[in-house]
């Protein structure tokens, strides 16, 4: 062994060590937010280590349970069960399995390059106002304040109105712990939650914290008996699943956001198919042990390479640490102040409370609309609510994009080989009676008939004679059923019009299936992986 191979280790060694003191206390704390047993948490805590330590990719992350799945774990559980404590661990188990399986089945279709599904302004404002409720809400627990709305509007004037009946021992417990964390915060190393935790559990027991009506956390069961399927009416499946769809969403959009920025920080290469793989598995192996949802959180994986992680070792040795904690010390852990637990939530959300990330599309002037729409639905509407608007803006931005789609004619640039959009480059040449066009983007459902279309317009008014139509389709990996349908009728009425027509740069798959086109055997189609310039080449021989 070398010796800097020696030195990795023990940095990685550190790293676990140093990490594992802030993992346990925010896995327990999460378990609240949640809504579940404390154990819930420290389930999902080992189910995350140990799958992505043998499958994932990323030499950093921490995959545990994070805030934004523990709040919106919480709200469905909420709103399905009805107040049935029986059936919410039930529904809670069911959604983490169903998460697991989508992950899983994500990956073996290879869909990870959808790392972008949920554009960024979206995510970082759902992720803004997300925090904000679960401060709030941890705020209201400390101090004994009862919320009967998640309406952020009326959250607030209840929380003032009952502020004669605040809690006082219960806040300044939680006050001296977020100033003890943030003075840990300033040595490098220094494992502050889990010494918060201990001073914490002495605090309560000296000063006899809960005869000030201070709750401790209680008791930690983890005894991992394999748990049965949930047994739940179809209706109930059928939810959870759109539930867990928009959970996958957010999941894999904070999980890939801290894999591939600590990737592109170091040069690291990740397969993001095989990190939809490990997700999968983790999911599902805390979901069959009843524990919480799991995915990469960027404050865990930023912890974990600031102690100076190098491999995937810091985090095994991160999962021993608590192993060892759990096995020795279980029943102290259960002494903890719900206050501290309550604290550490708090300053692990603040430091992410940042309206740096958001201000930045405002002085560029782009996606503020999306900004304030996504803050404002979980800021309104509830975590659940908000979720699935948060996910419904992304998707209604992507169809949007990708349907305004327009045609670029193109021209040869300096008379070489290069074709460019001619609206751009006014001094580029066109070919005679050749018309080079090709699509802004991929074509689909939304898109193909308009963008064909305007292709026809375009040959119907040109100012010179064209005999030739070079139509390139390298935007387009694969064709959809309608965007087929549409290029048949296209050739038909290509040919009507006594032209021919040359398609250039087509992708492999969609060449096979256009090729089974009756339409595509007449003369004057042509399909081809030919660049633009070898497309018009062939279009210029008739002429020569």
């Amino acid at each position: 062994m070398t010796t800097e191979t020696r030195q990795n280790r023990v940095q990685d060694l550190l790293a676990g060590l140093s990490i594992a003191g802030l993992l346990l206390p925010e896995a327990v704390a999460y378990s609240s937010i949640a809504a579940l047993p404390p154990q819930a948490g420290v389930i999902a805590l080992f189910a995350g280590l140990l799958c992505y330590g043998l499958f994932g990719t990323s030499r950093f992350a921490i995959v545990s349970a994070t805030s934004s799945s523990a709040a919106v774990l919480a709200a469905a559980t909420a709103t399905l069960a009805g107040g049935d404590p029986a059936l919410r661990l039930s529904l809670a188990m069911g959604l983490v399995l169903v998460t697991g399986a989508f992950f899983l089945l994500a990956g073996l279709l290879k869909l990870g390059g959808l790392t972008s599904f949920i554009a960024k302004p979206v995510l970082r404002g759902f992720a803004f106002g997300l925090a904000l409720t679960i401060i709030l809400k941890q705020l209201a627990s400390v101090v004994g304040v009862h919320l009967t709305d998640n309406n952020l509007i009326r959250f607030l004037p209840q929380l003032l109105e009952q502020l004669p009946r605040w809690n006082w021992a219960a806040a300044a417990v939680a006050g001296v712990a977020l100033l003890l964390l943030w003075l840990c915060a300033r040595i490098k190393r220094l494992p502050g939650g889990l010494l918060v935790v201990i001073l914490g559990i002495a605090a309560g027991q000296w000063l006899d914290l809960q005869a000030h009506g201070v709750a401790l956390i209680g008791v930690i069961d983890l005894r991992l008996e394999f748990a049965h399927l949930p047994v739940l009416p179809f209706a109930d499946w059928l939810r959870l699943g759109e539930l867990a769809f928009a959970m996958v969403m957010i999941l894999y959009a904070e999980s890939y956001g801290s894999i591939s920025a600590f990737a592109l920080k170091h040069g690291d290469r990740v397969s993001s198919n095989r990190d939809l793989l490990a997700l999968g598995a983790a999911n599902l192996l805390s979901g069959l042990f009843q524990g919480m949802p799991t995915g990469a959180g960027y404050s865990a994986t930023s912890a974990n390479e600031a102690a100076g992680a190098n491999s995937r070792l810091a985090g095994a040795v991160a999962a021993l640490v608590v192993l060892a904690i759990v096995l020795t010390v279980l029943p102290l852990v259960a002494l903890t102040p719900e206050p501290v637990l309550a604290a550490i939530v708090i300053y692990a959300l603040g430091r992410g409370l940042s309206l740096q990330p958001l201000g930045r599309y405002f002085s560029w002037r782009r996606d503020r609309l999306l900004v304030i729409c996504a803050v404002a639905a979980v800021l309104v509407l509830g975590v659940l609510d908000g979720l699935l608007v948060a996910v419904g803006i992304s998707v209604v931005l992507m169809l949007r994009q990708m349907s305004s789609a327009d045609v670029r004619e193109l021209g040869r640039i300096d008379g070489g080989h290069d074709f460019v959009d001619l609206l751009h480059h006014p001094s580029a040449e066109r070919i005679s009676g050749v018309l080079i066009v090709r699509p802004s983007e991929a074509l689909f459902f939304a898109n193909a008939e308009r963008v064909l279309g305007a292709v026809l317009s375009l040959m119907r008014h040109a100012t010179l004679p064209v005999h030739t139509v070079v139509l390139s389709l390298e935007e387009s990996p694969d064709l959809d059923g309608t965007s087929i349908e549409a290029l048949q009728a296209f050739f038909v009425q290509v040919q009507g019009e006594g032209k021919c027509l040359v398609l250039a740069r087509v992708r492999h798959e969609a060449q096979e299936v256009l090729q089974t086109l009756p339409e595509a055997c007449a003369p004057q189609v042509l399909i081809s992986g030919l660049s633009v310039d070898g497309a018009v080449q062939l279009a210029l021989q008739p002429a020569a």
